[in-house]
């Protein structure tokens, strides 16, 4: 026991219960809560560091420095296989989240009507390969090619079969 407050006090031996990655789970929640404020309330007890921590950490860094580090992290975990990886859920409410801010943004990519068919294309081929493909009745593809024919022509087809 005295070996290890002697290396965590004087920085010799081994690191690994040291530091934020060394927390559980609801302490580094507790502490990413902060929003970049220091954990220790702001004050600044380093030795060196006097006054304000506004230019120090991750939150004070630029967005693109922080997507740098951040990058950097997710290969190294995707590296030793501990990354996180998504459901088909999450996924999908993660794609919606980014699309929404995007959209808000202004920074959406725009589909032209081929990229949106060719879209189309691929989720429909690859839902019928998983076999999770919508099925539809008689009068849902009649709907559905009412309405393309109305899109594609500016009306329905039932004004072009009284012509």
């Amino acid at each position: 026991m005295e070996q290890q407050r002697q290396s965590h006090s004087g920085h010799k031996g081994s690191t690994e219960n040291r530091g934020f990655a060394s927390m559980d789970e609801e302490k580094q929640r507790e502490i990413a809560s902060k929003e970049g404020k220091a954990s220790h309330g702001g004050s600044s007890h380093q030795a060196g560091h006097k006054g304000s921590t506004e230019s120090r950490g991750f939150a004070s860094m630029s967005e693109d420095k922080q997507r740098e580090i951040a990058s950097k992290g997710g290969k190294a975990a995707h590296e030793k296989g501990t990354a996180h990886e998504f459901t088909p859920e999450e996924a999908r409410e993660a794609g919606r989240k980014g699309g929404q801010v995007a959209h808000r943004r202004g920074t959406a990519h725009e589909f032209t009507p081929e990229e949106a068919r060719e879209a189309g294309r691929k989720g429909g081929q690859a839902a019928h390969e998983k076999g999770t493909a919508h099925e539809f009745t008689p009068e849902e593809a009649r709907e559905a090619g009412r309405k393309g024919g109305k899109a594609s022509h500016g009306r329905d087809s039932s004004e072009s079969r009284a012509r």
